[in-house]
């Protein structure tokens, strides 16, 4: 398989690093597509797949003039003070454009990575045009060596008729690593997208809340998250949907676990129109001395809807560690198993490959327990 261009200029420990976020650093094996930003520097920016476009963003509205009414959209550039930084300066990030019909055999891969104490500022849009099927592995990572540094990412995503979009991102950040993603999705009718979230490493701060808007009829939004806070994180995240055309549904779910950190969990979603459906379901474990909120929020509009939520926070409890003792376990590997149990999250419908990566992503951090 062809060599993916840029990731000799990362050092093999950070090349380990990006390994846990899902990025195949040595060749396109297994990967249709991949994009590699370094801080403000584009290395690498190229497809495989047939009727998939990988562009940078300013190469990208230089071809296509129409692409303009798809930038700053439904990511407003003065919404905070994190897009406005964005919006006044020089556009990096990717499109990826998925033409009418085209389907990625393998997913594609994005890289954004942190290397040394400084501002990365992304603006990233994705098009699924009617009847496309894209897979997108979004790692984001910081070098070892990089002590301090935020991100700042804005991600406009469009999915078109009967299109369906995955898109799993997996965070490697550092312990003194500010992260502020900006992200927004319109799906059209028929239209699925499907987010997975994992972030297992500790992260000074990350505050992210996507929100989906289900615009055509039948269309479907599931919102997956695996989130650990370690001593010293603050994580405020969660997902947010808006159901606004008949027979649309969404369903948010997370697992968390504070290792010592806080987390805000948040969750909502609005029916505005009638034949609606959504679920938020949160579940929350507190290992060591941490701070956990499970905000769920529904909030109904009209007749003829159907919505709910659930929340818990708890710890594990001491008779299933000394049920998987009694079985020859030791307390750590119990403790561990039952942990790796609660974070599992099988979602239907995923590709192996990001299955897998998720699945990898946990396994990563079990030494952490």
């Amino acid at each position: 398989m062809p060599e993916i261009k840029g990731f000799s200029e990362i050092s093999s420990e950070d090349k380990k690093r990006l390994a846990l976020t899902g990025i195949n650093t040595e060749s396109m094996n297994g990967r249709s597509g991949s994009f590699l930003l370094v801080n403000d520097h584009i290395l690498h920016a190229d497809s495989a797949a047939e009727g998939v476009e990988i562009l940078m963003i300013e190469k990208a509205l230089e071809k296509y003039d129409w692409l303009k009414n798809y930038c700053w959209n439904i990511v407003k550039a003065d919404k905070d003070e994190y897009t406005k930084y964005v919006a006044d300066h020089p556009q990096r990030g990717y499109v990826i454009i998925a033409h009418k019909g085209a389907k990625t055999t393998f997913p594609l891969q994005s890289c954004m990575f942190l290397q040394g104490d400084t501002i990365q500022a992304v603006h990233n849009i994705v098009i699924a045009e009617e009847g496309s099927e894209v897979h997108l592995i979004a790692g984001c990572a910081s070098s070892s060596a990089t002590k301090i540094g935020q991100h700042y990412g804005i991600n406009e995503i469009y999915v078109g008729k009967n299109a369906k979009v995955t898109s799993t991102m997996i965070h490697t950040w550092g312990e003194e690593i500010e992260v502020y993603p900006r992200t927004a999705t319109i799906v059209e009718e028929g239209g699925t997208f499907i987010s997975n979230y994992v972030c297992m490493r500790t992260a000074k701060k990350v505050q992210m809340y996507p929100t989906v808007y289900l615009k055509g009829e039948n269309a479907v939004a599931r919102f997956s998250s695996v989130i650990v806070a370690g001593h010293g994180s603050n994580l405020d995240v969660g997902s947010r949907a808006v159901l606004q055309a008949p027979n649309t549904s969404a369903e948010l779910i997370t697992r968390a676990i504070t290792n010592g950190g806080e987390i805000i969990s948040r969750g909502a979603i609005v029916a505005e129109v009638p034949k609606t459906k959504g679920h938020i379901e949160c579940r929350g474990l507190i290992l060591k001395d941490g701070v956990m909120h499970a905000i769920p929020e529904i909030d109904g509009r009209v007749v003829d809807i159907e919505l709910s939520h659930e929340a818990a926070v708890g710890k594990i409890a001491r008779d299933e560690i000394e049920y998987l003792m009694a079985r020859g376990l030791s307390e750590e590997e119990a403790t561990a198993t039952i942990i790796r149990g609660f974070l599992d999250i099988k979602i239907e419908g995923l590709p192996d490959a990001l299955q897998k990566q998720i699945e990898t992503a946990i396994d990563s951090a079990d030494h952490g327990f």
